[in-house]
């Protein structure tokens, strides 16, 4: 959906989960704008046929799934048959894009994988470079690391970078870490970089705590406000020193409060439930390592499985103490998502389906970025045509 609102035309979406496809095929049916015109196939991305779409593709995009490397799983990586980076590399190969997008957890950048993460890395920029017969991944490396040193390059080639977000940097009211991995083809000459952040924690602290332009944009009295957090107090008390005013030139990070402006309390039955997915769900309890996002800042990481959905972070933790569990509908907000987007499935499932989504307005940010480079390679592309094809 980031992908649409930044003007890129989708060719093909696959999609293996039925609950989410169910969830894109319901939205589309409804006319949502964004998925309007999705071919969207259900099934195993290995299984999808590529031949109609060759050498036709400006951008791939997608994310293997996370949980080999994610700190919540059991921690696999290669060994794990959830692993899809061979998939996602096979995908390139074979479309041959101008550029790709690929993200996954930060996991998957800690020591554990550095060797594997390597590995991803050198098959992404030398995708042509396949691996051989019974040869494991360590020979395969090996051989990918003997041609990047050679600088023999020949074939299919990109040039990548990566990068850790805090999708909180980006106005997405959640602090959601994830590794963005961006490659152009080689030919493209591209001169490309990451966005650079526009919300921080400084400048929310300084809204909050030493201007107090937040309670008043939210309407909480001096009585109301909760206390100041005292991991931040030193930095606050920073703030206010008028030579200390660093990152004060972005935007506030956005909070829970922010981003549930205007929706009804669904503990009380407000709301019109299904329609909106706004309906309250029972149960919520906190327990060690997961204690729920509090009011007045970004809220944790949503998650899918055992650790977001029956007790976990998943949670809203209100000014008193108590918690509850975010609706789906808030959930949707926390990630992006336009009001106007339905979640097909039980909540359990819809929320699985949030807990694994990268957040629209992340996606939108970067493929933005990726594409305007993109038309700029177009642009220099025309030129040279036009000048060869001028009369002389």
């Amino acid at each position: 959906m980031g992908l649409s609102l930044a003007g890129f035309e989708a060719c093909a979406v696959v999609e293996w989960d039925r609950w989410a496809c169910d969830t894109m095929n319901e939205n589309r049916r409804r006319d949502f704008p964004l998925l309007r015109n999705w071919p969207i196939t259900h099934g195993d991305v290995r299984d999808f046929s590529y031949e109609s779409l060759e050498d036709k593709i400006d951008l791939v995009a997608g994310g293997p799934p996370c949980q080999p490397f994610s700190m919540g799983g059991k921690h696999r990586g290669f060994e794990d048959n959830r692993d899809m980076f061979p998939a996602t590399v096979d995908a390139i190969r074979r479309l041959r894009p101008k550029a790709f997008i690929v993200e996954n957890v930060k996991g998957l950048t800690r020591t554990a994988f550095e060797n594997y993460f390597q590995y991803i890395l050198l098959q992404l920029t030398f995708p042509e470079l396949r691996r051989r017969g019974n040869e494991d991944w360590l020979a395969h490396l090996g051989r990918l690391e003997r041609t990047k040193t050679s600088n023999k390059r020949s074939g299919l080639t990109y040039k990548l970078v990566h990068r850790v977000l805090n999708a909180a940097d980006h106005g997405v009211p959640q602090k959601r870490e994830r590794v963005f991995i961006v490659g152009f083809r080689s030919d493209i000459g591209a001169k490309w970089s990451f966005p650079e952040p526009t919300h921080s924690l400084d400048a929310l602290l300084e809204d909050q705590w030493v201007g107090g332009e937040y309670w008043d944009r939210h309407e909480i009295s001096k009585r109301a406000r909760p206390a100041m957090p005292d991991r931040y107090e030193k930095r606050i008390e920073n703030l206010k020193k008028s030579n200390f005013r660093p990152m004060l030139d972005s935007k506030p990070w956005r909070t829970v409060r922010d981003a549930l402006i205007g929706l009804p309390n669904p503990e009380t039955g407000e709301g019109d439930g299904e329609l909106f997915n706004h309906r309250f769900q029972a149960g919520a309890r906190p327990y060690v390592g997961h204690t729920g996002s509090p009011m007045d800042l970004p809220a944790k990481a949503l998650k899918a499985g055992d650790h977001g959905v029956p007790g976990g972070e998943n949670m809203l933790v209100k000014i008193d103490g108590q918690v509850r569990y975010f609706t789906v509908r808030e959930a949707a907000r926390l990630q992006t998502f336009p009001d106007g987007y339905l979640f097909h499935g039980s909540w359990s499932e819809t929320m699985r389906q949030l807990g694994n989504a990268v957040p629209v307005r992340l996606a939108h940010v970067i493929a933005s970025s990726v594409g305007v480079e993109l038309a700029r390679h177009d642009e220099r592309e025309l030129k040279r045509l036009a000048k060869r094809l001028a009369p002389t």
